[in-house]
């Protein structure tokens, strides 16, 4: 795995290094997301999720790569898809740590559990986009509820 830092591609799929660490790559990968997601929560809803699609597609060309270089689809080391997952799940939400460990709660069950039709994707779709696909559906259903759990709560709030 020495090759994984010297070429940057790799070390950036392999969420700089993070998806090294034993047990549980994908976790550490969303760890690594934290400091990421803090780096750009403060900008303006419409720049992060700019740079979120920008991150998002270096995601795919990094994960086809590495995926390519290293001949196995989806090895578990590569966690650039965790990152983009995390980053996508954090859009629009309150910038607290209650939130961040709540998106990260979220997003890392349904990235595990990969309820229909995300184990299918897993399953069909090859390639970089294959990879991060999964990840973006998984963060998709983390955001739907973080968004009931976030509104649904205001909702309560307001009616006490």
């Amino acid at each position: 795995m020495r090759s994984i830092f010297q070429h940057p591609i790799h070390f950036i799929a392999f969420g700089f290094g993070s998806g090294l660490l034993p047990k549980g790559p994908g976790t550490w990968g969303t760890i690594a997301a934290i400091p990421i997601y803090l780096l750009i929560a403060q900008l303006p809803v419409w720049l992060y999720v700019l740079v979120t699609l920008l991150c998002i597609l270096f995601a795919i060309y990094s994960c086809e790569v590495t995926a390519k270089d290293l001949g196995v689809h989806d090895y578990p080391g590569i966690v650039i898809d965790e990152i983009v997952g995390f980053l996508l799940t954090m859009t629009a939400m309150p910038k607290t740590g209650l939130s961040i460990a709540t998106g990260f709660v979220l997003f890392r069950l349904f990235d595990i559990w990969k309820p229909w039709p995300i184990r299918w994707i897993d399953k069909q779709v090859q390639g970089g986009f294959g990879i991060v696909l999964d990840d973006l559906l998984a963060a998709v259903f983390a955001w739907v509820v973080f968004q009931v759990l976030v509104y649904g709560w205001m909702l309560y709030e307001s009616l006490m």
